[in-house]
């Protein structure tokens, strides 16, 4: 299946998994992540926290990775339900821009099908990708890399989720979400599986995204202090 084919039934999942692609940007103002990354990340960790109320500190850093995370899982494993390759999510490679009304990033590839890689490929991408985002959150704002493993975790659990809300055979999905969660996985021991009574099966992770910190914030649902 073609690159282009993937990612046009993947918007149709929804807009958390829409990601544009061609030549010529959708809008206006998209740049590489690789660029957000560096000189951009303050300014952007600065909105985020504005846009939380948590100020521009380590609650919105925290914030600022997980969504990242949850955007690179849902095109990934999105990619992967259907069958298809997995494209190029390095930091040079892939494109963003903060919608001027709010609301999650809006990404683009300028070469979708350029460095496409088999959908086993995908967590070591995913992480590979993540590992220089992180690296600039811990130096520059002190997030624990225990809480940035449960973002990533957290966000790869919830991306599955909404996925086969959507799209129920997703087998190749869920096969490599398991993968990466189980011990010896990249992301074994960020947290366990669980049954509620009247919920089901649910994840619930071992750290805190911090998010609780926000006016209003609460607990999230795989919050590791719901069960303390």
């Amino acid at each position: 299946m073609e690159m282009d084919d993937v990612l046009g039934r993947l918007a149709a999942v929804g807009p958390f998994f829409t990601v544009s692609g061609g030549a010529r940007p959708p809008a206006e103002g998209f740049r590489p992540l690789a660029e957000l990354y560096g000189e951009r990340l303050g300014p952007y960790v600065a909105e985020v926290g504005r846009r939380i109320g948590s100020g521009p500190g380590r609650v919105a850093a925290s914030t600022a990775q997980f969504g990242i995370a949850s955007r690179l899982w849902s095109l990934g494993l999105g990619c992967a339900a259907l069958g298809g390759p997995v494209p190029d999510l390095g930091p040079d490679r892939l494109w963003w821009r903060m919608p001027p009304g709010g609301g999650s990033l809006e990404l683009w590839l300028p070469a979708p099908g350029e460095g496409a890689r088999p959908a086993a490929d995908l967590g070591a991408a995913v992480l590979a990708h993540l590992e220089v985002l992180d690296t600039a959150l811990r130096e520059r704002y002190g997030v624990s890399p225990q809480v940035l493993r449960g973002n990533t975790a957290s966000g790869l659990v919830g991306a599955l989720r909404v996925l086969l809300g959507r799209l129920p055979d997703g087998g190749p999905a869920t096969a490599l979400a398991a993968g990466l969660l189980a011990d010896g996985g990249a992301l074994g021991g960020t947290g366990a599986f669980v049954h509620e009574e009247g919920l089901g099966v649910a994840f619930v992770r071992r750290s805190c995204c911090l998010y609780y910190r926000t006016p209003g914030g609460g607990l999230c649902g795989d919050c590791v202090l719901r069960t303390r």
